[in-house]
């Protein structure tokens, strides 16, 4: 992954962390971690009709206190998911009572620039280890909250020595478009659940087979449109 030149007086804003508050116990019945990842070409054609929707949506993950939001806008040009990026650690700010965690997906230079917690890397991407001394060097004292795509053990253990704070493992119960995804299953995702950091199941999750996931030993769970379809309170209180 290539760099691009940032502000250093800008990145050297790392954002500080609100203060944390319980969750709401009449929405947060269970006990596991939540990761929104963010994909607004599922929220219609019209390019501004979508934005305005999938920033609706991250207040919502806001306020109802999910614990992750992994901006993950693939398509966008770097100047494009730069500014919606800003308008969403903006939405995090506005609220000075929330736990959420804003994660821009692979682009370290982007979330330096925009003041975000930190960073979610594809197994494939730098290691955490290098995102974390390329915050050091533009200046950034707090450290980033790193999680990381894994697709086996091997991949999750490497993330746990390298210093990722948690990994996404999947896809469990769903293939992706791609060929190269094979459904992992739940017993592989118990075997991935036995390293050091904890493990947030993908792929196919849904109200009535998360609990699946926990009984496996995930901490938590992450999707698309686990978050995107129905009504965000509605999600939170399922689950």
């Amino acid at each position: 992954m290539t760099l691009v030149p940032i502000d250093r007086a800008e990145s050297a804003k790392w954002c500080r962390k609100s203060p944390r508050r319980i969750r709401k116990n009449a929405l947060r019945t269970a006990p596991l971690l939540l990761c929104y990842i963010t994909d607004r070409t599922q929220l219609g054609e019209d390019e501004s009709h979508r934005r305005l929707k999938l920033l609706e949506k991250i207040k919502a993950a806001v306020e109802y206190e999910v614990d992750y939001i992994q901006v993950r806008e693939t398509d966008l040009a770097i100047r494009e998911l730069e500014s919606l990026a800003r308008d969403a650690v903006h939405i995090l700010r506005q609220s000075s009572t929330s736990r959420t965690k804003l994660l821009i997906n692979s682009r370290v230079d982007v979330a330096m620039s925009v003041c975000a917690d930190g960073i979610h890397l594809r197994s494939n991407d730098i290691s955490p280890v290098d995102v974390r001394k390329a915050c050091r060097a533009a200046g950034n004292e707090r450290p980033p909250v790193i999680g990381v795509s894994c697709h086996t053990g091997a991949d999750v253990a490497k993330a746990a020595e390298a210093g990722a704070d948690f990994a996404v493992f999947g896809p469990v119960f769903e293939k992706k478009d791609s060929p190269d995804f094979i459904v992992r299953g739940i017993d592989r995702l118990h075997s991935a659940c036995e390293y050091s950091i904890p493990v947030l199941a993908l792929g196919g999750v849904t109200h009535e087979n998360a609990a699946l996931c926990l009984k496996a030993g995930a901490k938590g769970v992450a999707g698309i449109r686990l978050f995107q379809e129905g009504d965000m309170a509605e999600t939170i209180a399922r689950l």
